[in-house]
């Protein structure tokens, strides 16, 4: 442990495993570390275990753990969202001074930031909303880190973020996102993304064990198999891990012995929420966020088994007569087309929360350090970067030549193939179906919005835009039906 004349390079508050992890993470690093918890006990706990990783400071109070910090001081928050945030940064505010910087590491709400923003900023500190992604092995080893708040407060956060984040091609896995509530904001739509990428996991899966009707080890292997091609990620990895899991109590796969309701922690929501706000249509991440509603109404699931909803008329597979090894090709190429979908519209979601708060976040820099450490990384965000980086104005992600070119060999015809066959097999495929009719209403030549105006102006004088003429119009239905332009 390191003698308390020594100060330390930064400080982490609340050591549950996250916080934890992280602390070793930075000690591991070269850094020294301060580390307080209001519950002494978890300190002991981190120092009795891991104290000979590195140097660390413990403290037993908020006074001596600001007090054991380098100018200006750096203290990241690793506690529960919400009211225990707001009291920890307060705790911390009173102690610090002038230039001092507090971060925020949790999962906070990016509305929560931009006002604790405002609050540090009126009191002199720097407040940065950090959203870090990777799980307990990422804080441990290196994860992906979305740093907001204001830009000079980077230049001192940056190398010692830098020093712990994962690394790319010589490239760490962390940069500035933007002002206030920047770094917050697109970690919430990195889980949003997250969201629609296992549910569409989830959904191949279904249709391979009970479509199909493969065994949990053999899907196990085509997964790993698809690891090693273009669909290449942390998820795919770790679901051929799950499904090859064995229970040790029963003897039958993993897999079969989990309750079949996903939870989940709010920030799938919050995207959909402020997809809405902003106008855009995040459909496969909506429906992903209502699958797992779904799948935890256990009360209605049970009612509707135990009265016998009508089916209506369903096939088995054998019934099709279609290849296997045909059909699941298919589902790997609605795969990988479904997951293009979900970061596509994550993307337009982070370029309009950019735009309505004049942030300026690079999409390109995103895509980069989300290659590795975190959650959703995957082999085809090296393409993604490229994708930005040829051009920064790219109005869709499907719209890259290189993904307009996948789409157009093969994807599409793959994908409307394996959700005809879920619609018949009666397997639900909400993020393949919803995702391809995203497809297909950006490509439509035509939408039925023309007779949804066309309502809106009948019952409630909304008006309407004309095809062959500038200017707004509304019919006189109830009257003489003549047009009037405004």
């Amino acid at each position: 442990m390191t003698e308390q004349t020594e100060l330390a390079d930064i400080g982490v508050v609340g050591l549950a495993v996250m916080g934890s992890n992280l602390a070793r993470n930075f000690a591991r690093n070269g850094n020294t570390v301060a580390v307080y918890n209001r519950s002494t006990e978890k300190t002991d706990a981190l120092m009795d275990a891991y104290g000979t990783e590195g140097n660390f400071m413990p403290s037993k109070t908020v006074e001596d753990f600001v007090a054991s910090l380098k100018r200006p001081r750096k203290a990241i928050i690793m506690v529960q969202a919400g009211a225990a945030t707001d009291a920890v940064i307060d705790q911390l505010a009173r102690a610090m001074d002038e230039g001092d910087i507090i971060i925020d590491g949790g999962n906070a709400n990016f509305t929560d930031t931009i006002r604790r923003e405002k609050e540090m900023t009126a009191r002199g500190i720097h407040f940065v909303g950090a959203g870090i992604s990777g799980g307990e092995e990422g804080a441990l080893n290196g994860p992906s880190i979305m740093p907001g708040g204001p830009a000079e407060s980077w230049e001192t956060l940056g190398p010692v973020l830098e020093s712990i984040a994962a690394n790319v091609d010589g490239t760490p896995c962390v940069t500035h996102i933007g002002p206030d509530g920047a770094g917050h904001f697109v970690k919430m739509v990195h889980n949003g993304i997250e969201y629609a990428d296992m549910q569409v996991i989830g959904e191949a899966y279904q249709l391979l064990r009970y479509g199909v009707g493969l065994a949990p080890q053999e899907i196990a292997d085509i997964f790993t198999e698809w690891n090693a091609g273009d669909l290449d990620s942390y998820l795919i990895e770790i679901t051929a891990e799950v499904l090859r899991q064995e229970d040790k109590r029963t003897g039958k796969p993993f897999i079969d012995v989990i309750v079949d309701a996903a939870g989940q922690k709010g920030t799938g929501r919050w995207t959909v929420k402020e997809a809405l706000n902003l106008g855009v249509p995040t459909t496969g991440i909506g429906e992903a966020v209502f699958a797992r509603a779904l799948s935890s109404a256990t009360a209605q699931r049970e009612a509707a088994q135990r009265i016998g909803l009508p089916e209506g008329t369903t096939e088995t597979f054998a019934d099709l007569g279609i290849d296997r090894g045909e059909f699941i090709e298919d589902v790997r190429r609605a795969l990988y087309a479904s997951k293009l979908v979900a970061y596509a519209q994550g993307f337009d979601e982070i370029n309009a929360g950019s735009q309505a708060h004049d942030w300026n976040i690079q999409p390109g820099e995103l895509a980069k350090i989300w290659r590795g450490g975190c959650i959703i990384r995957a082999k085809f965000l090296d393409r993604i970067t490229e994708a930005f980086a040829n051009d920064p104005e790219l109005p869709s992600l499907l719209l890259d030549p290189y993904f307009k070119g996948e789409l157009d060999h093969g994807l599409i015809d793959s994908w409307r193939r394996v959700v005809v066959t879920a619609t018949r097999l009666g397997l639900p495929v909400p993020v393949f179906a919803s995702s391809l009719s995203y497809y297909d209403s950006l490509r439509a030549d035509r939408l039925p919005a023309a007779l949804i105006q066309g309502q809106r102006d009948f019952f409630g004088a909304h008006t309407y835009r004309r095809v062959d003429m500038e200017g707004t119009f509304h019919t006189a239905w109830s009257g003489d039906r003549e047009e009037v332009s405004y």
